[in-house]
């Protein structure tokens, strides 16, 4: 598979990753532990989880059971700061917490460093440069090889980048946000960004939760077991609403038109993003893994590019 480097100055990664949001929750430990071999195997080299995925813990343990040996094969990806107890106690990005939640990461995930830490939500009540230079200090120990953020607003990375360049400390390599043809919003204010810095964009929610893959029709109910199947009206607006339905339409024209499916057509038009390094595509069953590797095997032309633009912005 195809490789890129994970930002300017990260780590070789599969073009293809495999997000781990769905282990200890929708997707039982048995059923985990078959996908995370199975994207191996495949040739997936980029896993990305969250302390907080799986019941606050479930996913890292998870994936801390199932790499065992297997563990040099992947860059191994996780974040911090979404509350892990009920008292609120263990959350946020000061250095305190940062210290407690490596460890705890480590532990769950049985390996010795992370290959890329970071920041989940931005920490309105620590000072950014106080958690840089914790974030730091796990580098030159040897914990963690390299740090990224997710959800930071343009002003927020912008003041991050800033600190890490004035105090000559360790910088984000990444940042995570959600992207796909359904949300384009951060080419207005973060892309320009992360490509000035040459940081790498980890796209959340490549198939807007499903919506992009062709699985959910606009006058059906949602299939049982699908990640919309549970969920109230109000949550599902932010991606079933009748301007998504018409891009759905329009796109789904467009890949069909091309001998494509709407899932190729999503997860290719984001491989052909030189800003992105890797597509971290989630999984709940092993054949899914194929499903997502041939889907990036969809090369657009600069025709394909420009006419998704007409219809997407």
């Amino acid at each position: 598979m195809q490789k890129r480097t994970l930002g300017a100055h990260g780590p070789q990664v599969s073009i293809v990753g495999l997000g781990a949001n769905n282990f200890g929750g929708r997707t039982d430990a048995a059923t985990s532990e078959r996908v995370i071999a199975k994207a191996i195997d495949c040739g997936i080299t980029l896993i990305d989880t969250s302390d907080n995925y799986g019941n606050r813990g479930g996913s890292e343990t998870i994936l801390g059971n199932a790499l065992g040996a297997r563990r040099n094969d992947v860059v191994l990806a996780t974040k911090f700061g979404l509350p892990m107890d009920d008292s609120g106690s263990k959350r946020g990005a000061s250095r305190r917490y940062a210290m407690q939640a490596v460890e705890a990461s480590l532990r769950r995930l049985r390996t010795d460093w992370i290959d890329l830490y970071q920041v989940h939500f931005p920490d309105s009540r620590t000072p950014i440069e106080e958690t840089l230079r914790a974030l730091d200090d796990l580098v030159k120990a040897g914990k963690v090889r390299f740090i990224g953020c997710s959800n930071f607003s343009a002003a927020q990375l912008r003041e991050a980048l800033g600190v890490s360049e004035h105090a000559r400390i360790a910088s984000f390599v990444t940042c995570q946000d959600q992207y796909n043809l359904l949300d384009r919003g951060l080419e207005k204010d973060r892309l320009p960004i992360m490509r000035g810095h040459g940081l790498g964009l980890l796209p959340y929610f490549p198939l807007a939760s499903g919506l992009l893959t062709g699985k959910y029709k606009e006058d059906a109910a949602p299939p049982a077991g699908t990640r919309f199947a549970g969920a109230t009206p109000r949550g599902n607006d932010t991606f079933m609403n009748a301007r998504n339905w018409r891009l759905v339409h329009e796109l789904s024209d467009f890949a069909t038109e091309r001998g494509h499916s709407l899932l190729e057509l999503a997860i290719g038009w984001l491989v052909s993003q030189p800003f992105i390094p890797s597509v971290i595509a989630g999984a709940t069953r092993p054949e899914q893994i194929e499903q997502n590797i041939a889907a990036a095997g969809w090369a657009l032309t600069a025709a394909d590019l420009a006419a998704i633009d007409r219809i997407t912005l």
